[in-house]
């Protein structure tokens, strides 16, 4: 008899994140997730043992769950058992249950679960090829960090996870594709245009093939050649114009190198839409069609961008960039739009293209200029473009073109003068990332809202702190004073309200703890035009911290500014919220050594999210007040998140700051999440987001939804239910 395979047997997967029990009434919760892995359906449940009397069963959306297995957003297959424990005792067994399958998970409520440790759902026991540049990062960083660098690429392993992405979200069924296409009832053409100078054959054949396979067939390509010497770029350009009378050549008399000859391509374009393609790169067969859907949802578009991967000479694809929805100060901080990009001609024509003078970062430069004409802003979050990994390519060595980086600071400085702002452009951590440094126009009061219940030694060192390394000096500080009783406590408000008798001031609220409640009742009685609101366990680090906050706090189209958190040891605290993450919402590259430069950048560089920690983050006193300050409602978890996502929904986009930098000692005053009360307080305030803001945390425009939910490290999301061949019982035991 043949054996069956582990899926086989087990076609329903579970786990069990948390069990948390109340001595005092005997009432216990069970929490975790289930589902078939064949149907993708949420399971049936069952408390096995003497008579189900008082059990509720509550179902809930698990987005990291659903991410990371590909099952529908709107699969409920969470679950929160709440039974009276003196009814089934200590052990007790659940049922899982649908169609065809039964199991039977034993339960002992003596164990002690552990909310916060996830499934292993990588399954990290195979060692891969690790491309960090090792060498350069041990000597920017030091070898304790960098052997955390190490485990952290050992664990995730994002190159063996790239190749079962693609394998599972470009398995394309071509018929129905050309079908869809026949059903579109907008049909413009895009005009490709592409610059050509000296490229090798092979690398230029290519290109142009992966055009002339695109399935969209209302396209035009259109090549300018900027005066070639190398005698086989004519012979090939002239063949492929015969295969082809969508293809369109020009040959310049001169050089003018890629501004001039992009311009000269763009002239022969007739196209409504025009994409940019570099000589030697390639397109995805499906990316015209990707773009042309998106239109027929869209017609208003006027920018449309994807995401893109690297290809090596033998076509190995790589390190594949996931990137956000549109974020105007991350395109302040670096070209992250990139390729592919997709611009309606009749913007491109009324900003005049290409600008010379700009060549290495022409395409950042129009980008900026195009979005100062449009709100249109698209992205598709497919990989629609393969950036060509050869000798001399800035794929492979960014300093091949050093020249490009000084454009791209021109195209920043020229940007800011068009805008009427005032600040200065440097270069960043490595090349093709920029720091922008702007003018305060108006240096309005600052209050520094901190709550705090004693905790002295805490409070004094955060408050010395903020004194020692503030340069902005027209601020206050409001302590928000929820309970204390020590004296010591007393003596320290006395000690700074006698040093900084203009400055410092106790507020004394004494309700139940409520962090959004006791920060809105702190605001009243504050002056300032700005809102800091920073955790009494925090320590400053970066000097002028606050005033880089105000300066980005000022603009108009920005909500919320964040920070980097460290914790005490230099790992990454807060760079970010994601969500999704855990369920609702996480920090991301949390543990990651302080140096790294993350996520394609992103520690490195200033970002937009939907969100980012209130234990430090300002905000302008008139959004606070417009978005009716923080929900109280939220007591203690997420207040922050939904204060931000408020302001999303306003029209500001929130900023967190990678050079204002704080140590976290992680809300020590307030104590762990424990106890029962605490737990059912928690799921209430989880049930309170997902019922305000499911839209956002099923799909963060901040964070791709190729990533995955179940940590914040950025690594590739991967559907393992969909790779069932070849798996051994470890394997499997080893995913969860």
């Amino acid at each position: 008899m043949e054996k069956k395979s582990v899926v086989e047997q087990e076609e329903i997967k579970y786990f069990i994140d948390k069990i948390v029990k109340d001595e005092a009434s005997q009432c216990a919760t069970v929490q975790g997730w289930a589902f078939n892995t064949k149907t993708k359906e949420p399971v049936e449940l069952y408390l096995l043992g003497r008579e189900a009397a008082g059990v509720q069963f509550k179902r809930d959306f698990r987005i990291d769950v659903n991410n990371k297995y590909g099952l529908p957003d709107d699969a409920k297959i969470g679950f929160i058992i709440e039974f009276d424990e003196k009814t089934y005792g200590e052990k007790l067994k659940l049922k899982l249950k649908d169609e065809n399958n039964i199991r039977i998970v034993p339960i002992n409520l003596k164990k002690n679960y552990d909310y916060l440790k996830q499934p292993n759902l990588f399954n990290a026991k195979r060692l891969v090829g690790i491309t960090t540049r090792t060498v350069g990062y041990l000597g920017r960083n030091g070898l304790k960090n960098t052997i955390r660098k190490i485990k952290f690429e050992l664990k995730y392993k994002n190159q063996e996870n790239y190749d079962f992405w693609i394998d599972v979200h470009e398995d394309i069924d071509v018929k129905t594709v050309i079908e869809e296409i026949k059903s579109f009832s907008y049909n413009p053409k895009v005009s490709i245009v592409m610059p050509v100078y000296n490229v090798e054959e092979q690398w230029l054949r290519a290109c142009i093939d992966s055009v002339r396979n695109q399935y969209y067939q209302n396209w035009e390509l259109c090549i300018a050649d900027d005066c070639s010497t190398d005698p086989h770029i004519k012979l090939l350009l002239e063949e492929f114009k015969m295969l082809d009378s969508r293809i369109k050549v020009v040959y310049r008399e001169e050089n003018g190198h890629i501004s001039e000859a992009s311009n000269s391509a763009l002239a022969i374009a007739t196209g409504e839409f025009v994409g940019l393609l570099d000589n030697d790169d390639t397109l995805a067969d499906f990316a015209l069609y990707e773009v042309v859907k998106l239109l027929n949802e869209h017609p208003e578009a006027d920018l449309i961008y994807s995401d893109e991967d690297k290809l090596s000479e033998d076509n190995k694809r790589s390190q594949p960039f996931f990137k956000t929805d549109w974020a105007p100060d991350i395109l302040l901080a670096t070209n992250y739009i990139c390729h592919f990009g997709v611009y309606r001609k009749a913007i491109m024509d009324e900003i005049g293209g290409f600008r010379k003078g700009y060549e290495g970062a022409q395409d950042y430069d129009l980008v900026l200029r195009f979005t100062e004409k449009t709100a249109n802003i698209f992205h598709i979050q497919k990989i629609l473009y393969h950036w060509r990994m050869i000798s001399n390519s800035t794929a492979v060595n960014p300093d091949s073109k050093g020249y490009a980086f000084e454009a791209g600071l021109k195209s920043l400085e020229d940007a800011l003068d068009r805008r009427g702002i005032k600040g200065t452009v440097s270069h960043g951590a490595f090349p093709g990332v920029y720091n922008i440094e702007y003018e305060i126009v108006n240096n309005g009061l600052v209050s520094v809202i901190i709550p705090t219940r004693d905790n002295a030694a805490d409070l004094k060192a955060c408050i010395d702190s903020i004194y020692e390394k503030t340069i902005y000096e027209n601020f206050e500080i409001i302590v928000a004073d929820n309970g204390s009783e020590k004296e010591e406590t007393f003596k320290l408000f006395e000690y700074y309200a006698k040093k900084y008798p203009d400055q410092f001031k106790v507020v004394r609220i004494d309700i139940p703890f409520n962090f959004s409640k006791i920060n809105n009742l702190a605001v009243k009685e504050s002056k300032g035009e700005y809102l800091l609101f920073l955790n009494n366990d925090i320590t400053v680090i970066t000097k002028g911290w606050m005033k880089r906050m105000v300066s980005y706090a000022q603009q108009e189209h920005v909500g919320a500014v964040g920070a980097k958190l460290y914790y005490p040891d230099n790992t990454i605290q807060h760079a970010g919220v994601l969500l999704g993450m855990g369920g609702v919402a996480g920090h991301g590259h949390v543990g990651y050594p302080r140096g790294d430069y993350g996520y394609f950048g992103k520690l490195v560089t200033t970002n937009n999210y939907t969100s980012v920690t209130a234990a430090c983050m300002m905000v302008k006193r008139e959004d606070f007040d417009r978005v009716n300050g923080f929900e109280e409602k939220l007591t203690v978890a997420f207040n922050d998140v939904d204060f931000c996502l408020k302001l999303y929904e306003a029209g500001k986009f929130n900023v967190w700051l990678h050079n204002v930098e704080l140590y976290h000692y992680e809300s020590k005053s307030r104590g762990a999440e424990d106890t029962y009360s605490k737990y059912k307080r928690f799921n209430s305030e989880i049930k309170y987001m997902k019922d305000h803001w499911l839209k956002y945390i099923k799909n963060d425009p901040y964070y791709n939804r190729n990533l995955t939910r179940v940590d914040g490290n950025y690594a590739i999301c991967v559907d393992i239910v969909g790779y069932v061949k070849g798996k051994t019982k470890e394997d499997e035991e080893n995913e969860i």
